[in-house]
């Protein structure tokens, strides 16, 4: 029984560290990365208090280091995947009817627990298993992640504390409750946190989750579930599944308290699921909640008045950082011709400066792409771009599997707006610039609003305000996150709440009370103080 009104912790962005030579945390995380390089770990089904090692697994191995054996993890079977529903919607009643006030303290001491004791930890899996290096790594696993949970308890608080106005003789409440049944919660390789939070976030609203994490980041998932375990979060909120993403998505999808989906992924998979929902709604106690992040095809668009040396520097991140394995990553340049060769002479130099090799050598820009599947893609597509007369290599198309999934970062240029690499979603290291006459740059700017069927992230760089005012307006539905002179990826959770519309997701802004609202249902209670005890109205005398 809570006995005051307790305020949440004012959220601050956990600072970012250095990791320069001879800093402590850079000593921390290499012997990590090499103690947990030097084991082999078997990742186990969380299943209620269970952790079942199933005879079934599947390896885990560095993608730049793809001979290498990290563990190992389980294939569930169909029964473990009903069995982890009936744990989760068993655990759901005493779950939800604990006070904010301890949900939230679970949390919080995991984001403690991840910026301090595991910090290295958490890092030095996400640089094994996904193959960040250590910068890309600490903003993700350790920075974000515990972002998120910070600031999602202020968020949802402030939701807690949004209550209707009073009215004469009664009492309004308006109660934020938990939805019926469980959440699935689907997340990609790419981000750590991402991982993290899509599980975390409905359970902070007092829902209970079915947490299915990609293949390629089975590594570090482990490392959340410990943190969560370590942290006090009651076993049966948060259940962990791993194996045949169809045979699991098939039984959550047709049990009948499925409540809501929280999904970041492929564009294809997540129509697929919401078809597979529409489908079954008959079956459902309640309509699901879809909630989901899935591509973009994202720009940068350079303006004659772009500073050169801030442009230059806004494609080689946005388009080169963690391989271009962002869904916000920078893949389609549009230059004015006054400045094109110049910036483009700016990004090549860049390239050939880039140091590509495994993340455990901290001076590598680049690692590996996370699997052979993914390189093959790639390969084919530069491949192409090798043979096709309306399109020039202009740096990397070289690429090497024997060791790691290694591709050279790749700039092309084309002559074709709507070139193939211009229009589809590669996610990888290949960044392709479109030239156009300084003049045409409004027929461009359309250009730039309809090549693509996402609308997730874009940038402008320019100096001219006038411009940077009328690409806005133009502009406003091609992105989501839209960035003025920057790279149009690095959301800051709290500062830049991030999704897009289109076909890149319901835009429901992970890091912000928008999201956390999709997971509440609210209830409006009303009681009357002095009830009446007639029916007539004074107009019936």
């Amino acid at each position: 029984m809570s006995n005051g009104f307790y305020a949440a912790p004012k959220p601050v962005n956990e600072p970012v560290l250095s990791y320069r030579k001879g800093s402590q945390e850079r000593k921390e995380v290499l012997n990590t990365y090499k103690e947990l390089y030097n084991k082999t770990v078997v990742v186990p089904l969380y299943i209620g208090a269970e952790k079942i090692v199933t005879k079934k697994q599947s390896r885990i191995f560095p993608p730049h280091e793809h001979q290498h054996t990290l563990g190992y993890y389980s294939q569930a079977a169909p029964s473990h995947v009903t069995n982890a529903i009936n744990e989760a919607l068993a655990t759901k009643s005493k779950w939800e009817a604990i006070s904010f006030e301890h949900r939230s303290a679970i949390f919080l001491k995991v984001a403690d627990l991840i910026a301090g004791p595991y910090r290295a930890k958490i890092n030095a899996a996400t640089m094994l298993g996904q193959s960040k290096n250590i910068f890309q790594a600490e903003i993700d696993a350790a920075c974000e992640f515990a972002d998120f949970l910070r600031f999602n308890v202020a968020f949802a608080a402030d939701i807690y504390a949004q209550q209707p106005a009073q009215g004469e003789g009664v009492i309004n409440r308006l109660e934020y409750r938990a939805l019926e049944g469980f959440i699935y919660a689907v997340t990609p390789f790419n981000f750590t946190a991402i991982a993290g939070n899509l599980c975390a976030a409905p359970a902070l609203m007092g829902n209970v989750v079915i947490w299915k994490p990609s293949d390629h980041q089975m590594f570090s998932a482990k490392i959340i579930m410990d943190i969560f375990e370590d942290a006090g979060l009651p076993p049966g909120v948060i259940n962990l599944i791993s194996g045949d993403p169809v045979m699991i998505s098939d039984i959550v999808l047709a049990h009948p308290s499925f409540a809501g989906l929280h999904f970041t992924g492929s564009t294809e998979i997540f129509k697929n699921l919401w078809k597979q929902i529409g489908n079954n709604l008959d079956a459902y106690q309640s309509y699901p909640r879809i909630v989901g992040e899935t591509g973009g095809k994202d720009f940068i668009f350079a303006h004659s008045s772009a500073a050169i040396a801030e442009l230059i520097t806004a494609i080689t991140r946005g388009g080169y950082e963690f391989q271009g394995q962002k869904c916000s990553a920078a893949s389609r340049i549009y230059l004015p011709k006054s400045i094109a060769d110049k910036v483009i002479a700016g990004v090549v130099e860049n390239i050939k400066q880039f140091s590509i090799g495994s993340p455990e050598n901290m001076n590598n820009f680049i690692t590996a792409v996370i699997h052979e599947k993914s390189f093959d893609r790639l390969t084919r597509f530069i491949d192409q771009a090798k043979k096709d007369d309306d399109v020039e290599l202009l740096a990397g198309g070289t690429y090497d599997k024997s060791t790691g999934y290694f591709i050279h970062p790749t700039l092309l240029k084309t002559t074709n707006p709507h070139y193939t690499t211009m229009e589809t979603e590669l996610f990888g290291p290949v960044v392709t610039v479109y030239v156009y006459e300084d003049s045409d740059w409004e027929t461009t700017l359309e250009l730039v609003n309809t090549t693509s069927e996402y609308g997730l992230t874009g940038a402008i760089i320019a100096q001219d305000r006038m411009f940077i005012e009328d690409a806005s307006a133009r502009l406003r539905h091609a992105a989501g996150n839209f960035y003025i002179n920057d790279k149009p990826s690095g959301a800051v959770v709290g500062q830049q709440p991030f999704g897009g519309g289109r076909a890149s997701g319901t835009n429901d802004k992970a890091g912000s009370a928008l999201n956390l609202l999709r997971w509440v249902s609210p209830r409006l209670i009303k009681e009357t103080l002095i009830p009446p005890k007639e029916f007539k109205y004074p107009c019936m005398d």
